[in-house]
């Protein structure tokens, strides 16, 4: 792990994983660089100041929007953020709205996931043996409920306290990307009940649950999605577009949850995620 200049000090409890724009709502920021078992994360941590609190922030597709939904390092991203501390992750993410009354605009905080992914590594416990000799053992660990209960419930009043009406609950579908749905797919999710399709969402959740992380997804719907609405169907400068314009809510709303976020891991089960078990690697 290296540093650059010190502005900031103490050990960043909270991380958010999300766009390039989020850089402009820490204050004293050090950048960190941080080496991992898996490689490197998708950028360096930029970590600083956020309603009194220190704050780890990590830009999921590199800070120049690089790497595609597919070649992020996710377990190295994950990784990353529990070496310097973090313990609790917000995870802001751009979707596309899965039914009619989930339009443009709105903030849904999902309790349900649904992974289409594939090829994705999305293990630390698969029974391989890692370069630095260490031999992880293969371990299941619970994902009924994919997201931190106390993280979700204080999202939500955040965000009704920062003027959203935001929607309580929902099940995300991740897909494989970098493509968006054709709109048989979109129909097909949609029918299946689901509320909101993402690329990122998965494997990001699961690895912070083996890392006894909890995590909490706040998805910004940007689009109809192909099924929802005849047309053209949602294109990248759509995506980009309504996520821009609400940039600046989201960052209000990000530092109200910090604020509000407890000041340690408790009244949820995702710190004791790996209780009774041998995992054969030793967490940072």
């Amino acid at each position: 792990m290296s540093e650059g200049t010190h502005h900031t000090t103490g050990r960043p409890p909270i991380g958010v994983i999300g766009g390039s724009g989020f850089y402009e709502f820490l204050d004293n920021i050090t950048e960190v660089t941080i080496d991992t078992p898996y490689g490197p994360p998708s950028d360096s941590l930029s970590i600083g100041n956020l309603a009194g609190r220190t704050v780890a922030f990590l830009p999921r597709h590199g800070r120049r929007h690089t790497l595609p939904p597919h070649l992020i390092n996710y377990r190295a991203n994950l990784w990353a953020l529990r070496t310097v501390g973090v313990r609790q992750v917000l995870a802001p993410g751009a979707v596309g709205g899965l039914q009619p009354e989930l339009g443009p605009g709105t903030l849904v905080v999902p309790d349900q996931l649904v992974d289409r992914t594939n090829g994705r590594e999305q293990t630390y416990y698969d029974g391989k043996v890692r370069a630095d000799g260490q031999l992880p053992r293969v371990v299941h660990v619970p994902f009924a409920d994919p997201y931190c209960p106390v993280g979700r419930a204080t999202v939500i009043d955040a965000a009704r306290a920062s003027g959203w009406q935001p929607v309580d609950g929902g099940t995300m579908v991740v897909i494989e990307g970098p493509r968006f749905s054709t709109r048989a797919e979109s129909v097909w999710y949609g029918r299946a009940g689901w509320s909101t399709v993402g690329m990122t969402g998965h494997p990001e959740a699961v690895l912070a649950r083996e890392l006894a992380l909890c995590y909490t997804a706040l998805s910004l719907v940007t689009d109809h999605d192909s099924g929802v609405e005849v047309g053209h169907g949602v294109t990248q400068h759509e995506v980009f577009t309504v996520f821009a314009q609400n940039l600046d809510r989201l960052r209000v709303l990000l530092g109200d949850a910090v604020q509000m976020l407890p000041p340690e891991q408790g009244g949820c089960s995702c710190g004791q995620a790996l209780a009774g078990t041998e995992i054969g690697l030793t967490l940072p």
